[in-house]
């Protein structure tokens, strides 16, 4: 049974300060403070503007997409090959990845070298998959990552087996530092493009919707980076620009895998 240790923990205290009283000849009288700072309730501004018809941005859209062609005994997820499941992707999506004008037709290329040895097997754009239950039903999802060459984005995805077909309940394309698990969420980090900022969205699962839906959109601090300013060279000199290479993200999700 739980037990309160406040009264304990009081009496120690009272101790504490007659000690300290008794040897500093302090009175032990109270000390004021300050006054305490006036609360300032919410100031709504404009409140006959009229509401906007529709969201500046559709985080309410839902991505399920029943997966082609992918089985597995028992609806074992973990029996399913991650890269026969970005191929089914690839061939169910001919525009971003097989078209002429296909924006990912390098990473669709790639996927050839998925399951070969040594450096051939090292261009397989699909990443080590983790498992975990993000939908409640007791049963394990796949959390799925693959790059999205040539360009710097990653795609992760969360698939589930429902009536015996992989369902695909959540799909994010984006830049990416890092990619979480914590719950019945999916937490991307995504570069801000200020020096010592990162966006973080949160995407948690919904009963109703069967989906990983949009919760929560973070802007925060990570470093104690100065900001970048503006320099002018002196009329004497004419350097030349520096190239800055772009990073290639480093990513670190937290999951279960085994």
């Amino acid at each position: 049974m739980f037990r309160s240790r406040r009264p304990a923990l009081v009496t120690a205290l009272v101790a504490l300060l007659v000690g300290a009283a008794a040897g500093c000849g302090d009175a032990g009288g109270l000390e004021s403070a300050g006054g305490t700072p006036t609360a300032i309730s919410p100031a709504r501004l404009w409140p006959t503007l009229r509401p906007a018809a529709s969201p500046a941005w559709p985080y309410d859209e839902v991505q399920i997409e029943t997966v082609k062609g992918i089985t597995a005994p028992g609806d074992d997820i973990r029996k399913v090959d991650p890269a026969a499941v970005v191929r089914a992707e690839v061939a169910a999506h001919p525009d971003d990845y097989t078209a002429a004008k296909a924006p990912y037709r390098e990473a669709a290329a790639r996927l050839a070298d998925c399951g070969k040895p040594g450096a051939a097997g090292a261009r397989c754009p699909v990443m080590r998959p983790y498992f975990r239950d993000l939908t409640g039903d007791g049963r394990e999802d796949m959390t799925l990552g693959f790059r999205l060459y040539p360009t710097n984005q990653t795609a992760v995805r969360v698939y589930t087996f429902e009536q015996h077909k992989l369902v695909q309940v959540f799909a994010n394309d984006d830049a990416v530092i890092g990619v979480e698990l914590a719950g019945r969420a999916v937490i991307i980090r995504s570069p801000a493009g200020i020096a010592g900022y990162e966006y973080r969205t949160t995407w948690s699962w919904d009963a109703d919707q069967r989906a990983m839906v949009f919760s929560r959109d973070e802007f925060l601090r990570t470093g104690r980076r100065k900001p970048t300013r503006a320099h002018t060279p002196a009329a004497t000199a004419s350097p030349s620009p520096v190239p800055r290479p772009t990073p290639t993200p480093d990513l670190t999700p937290s999951g279960d895998t085994g």
